[in-house]
Order: structure tokens, then C-alpha cells, then sequence
């Protein structure tokens, strides 16, 4: 998988460097690698190793209980996604401890929306506008899509049109009251599914913690790769799911600067 990378959004001139070859948004090859954590189950993922990335996160939820923000900025976390909402009526109980504890730390974070179709879009964005304040948006917000076959409430499964449109009205409807483009989380199924080939002006945040996302979404560019749900982070108890950022050091900061402004302001 080889061909023209082009880069979209805030992105366009922020990732001036970026290579002509690769379908990420920046080649990393040359990298140094920096491992900045542990991780209990570390996967081969041959050359392009996520280690050889210089921008890590993570992302979180109430499961990982009291977190030393301070800690965990000093083991290198650039930023932090953090789990805001669910459907139409559920409030991640620690959300808006962690966003603020996050700012007050000085890491860059985005809350999450988990989406179920067994609810409108309009409900959930009702939802998710409702509990989630205009303070707490520093990074634009995230949509996170992916079946769900464990779920109590809601498994099912809409045809694939129905799944793109139902996201593109929420996603709207988040951008017109924040002023930032949703981010699209998704994971390997779920994207083959309904997403391929769609949604090409949107930034996309991919799970494959097997293979690199060049293998597993062969046709997608991808601005963030969660790659283990089995990291040690010090600062948190327990296992956490480890990110990184697809450009360098100075595409993110130039990035965060780029969407932290109100594009309604």
C-alpha cells in the first residue's frame, strides 16, 4: 500500500512535511524510537511501530478510577480522550472531573461520545450538547462508532446508509454548537461495514491493536491509532488504552493550536 498522501482540514498546512508516501499523515520510519510506557500484552508491529511515533495519549473512562493528572503529564501523555456521554441518557460519572482535572494538568483532551442506533441522532446529540459544556472542548469532539455485541440495551444493527447518515446528522449537529469538526473513532469491523471509502474530510482515530492501521484499513488516512488496551501508565491504576498522534511534535502543537480556536467565536 503505497500512493499520494494528501492532507485535510486544519491539517492541510500544519503537516507541510509530510511524506509523498504512506497513508498516514506523516511517514515515521525515521522517528527515533522513545519508549514513554509499559505495556503488559506489546504487540509486533513490525518497522512502524507505534514507539517510533513522538506523540502519545490516551483515553479513558470512569474505569480507570482516581488518576494523578500530574503524573501522568510528567510520563509523557500529550493528550487525553475522555469518555462524556452514551446514547440519549448516560453521563460518564467521572467526565467532568477528569476535563477539568485534564485542563488544570495542562493536557490537551476531547470528550467521547458512545453512540447507540437504538436512538435518533438528534436525541443523542441533544444528550451529549446537554451534558458536555463548551469549556470542555479544547480538541474538536469524538464520535465513537463500533459495534457493540456485549451491550444490555442495544445491539442492533442498522444497514450501512442508514449508519452514515444517522453519524453525518450528529456529527452536524456537534459542529454547528461547537464550532469543531467531530473526530471519528471506529474499530476494524465496524469501519469495513459502513465506512470505507466514506468520510474522507473528516479525521479519523482507528483502533487495530494487532497489525499497523495500513494493514487493517488499507484505504483510510488516519490522524490517531489506538494500539494497546493493555498499557501501564504511571499515574493510573490498571490497564489503559495508549494512542498516538500520526504527525511529529510540531504538527501537534501546531495542530492543537489550529482546532483549540471557535470556528463560531
Amino acid at each position: 500500500m503505497r500512493r499520494l498522501l494528501f492532507c485535510v482540514l486544519p491539517l492541510v498546512s500544519l503537516l507541510a512535511g509530510c511524506s509523498s508516501s504512506g497513508h498516514d499523515y506523516l511517514e515515521t520510519a525515521s522517528i527515533k524510537p522513545k519508549t514513554r510506557f509499559q505495556d503488559t500484552d506489546p504487540q509486533d508491529f513490525g518497522p512502524k511501530h507505534p514507539q517510533q511515533n513522538a506523540i502519545h495519549g490516551i483515553d479513558i473512562s470512569k474505569w480507570q478510577g482516581d488518576i494523578d493528572w500530574a503524573t501522568v503529564r510528567n510520563s509523557g501523555v500529550a493528550f487525553a480522550f475522555i469518555k462524556a456521554t452514551e446514547g440519549k441518557d448516560r453521563v460518564d460519572p467521572r467526565f467532568d472531573e477528569y476535563w477539568r482535572e485534564a485542563r488544570a494538568a495542562g493536557i490537551p483532551n476531547a470528550p467521547y461520545h458512545f453512540y447507540y442506533f437504538c436512538s435518533s441522532a438528534d436525541e443523542q446529540a441533544d444528550w451529549f450538547i446537554r451534558n458536555v459544556p463548551k469549556e470542555a472542548m479544547r480538541l474538536p469532539p469524538v464520535l465513537d462508532v463500533e459495534w457493540n455485541a456485549e451491550s444490555k440495551t442495544c445491539r442492533y444493527r442498522p444497514d450501512a446508509k442508514t449508519v452514515r447518515s444517522e453519524m453525518q446528522r450528529f456529527m452536524d449537529r456537534l459542529e454547528a454548537y461547537y464550532g469543531k469538526r467531530p473526530i471519528i473513532y471506529t474499530s476494524v469491523d465496524f469501519h469495513r461495514d459502513n465506512l470505507a471509502g466514506y468520510f474522507q474530510d473528516y479525521h479519523f482515530w482507528v483502533r487495530s491493536v494487532a497489525k499497523h492501521p495500513e494493514v487493517t484499513y488499507s484505504d483510510r488516512r488516519w490522524a490517531f491509532w489506538q494500539y494497546t488496551s493493555t498499557g501501564v501508565i504511571p499515574g493510573i491504576k490498571g490497564p489503559t488504552d495508549i494512542n498516538v498522534f500520526a504527525g511529529s511534535a510540531k504538527n501537534w502543537n501546531n495542530w492543537v493550536a489550529a482546532v483549540s480556536k471557535d470556528r463560531n467565536s
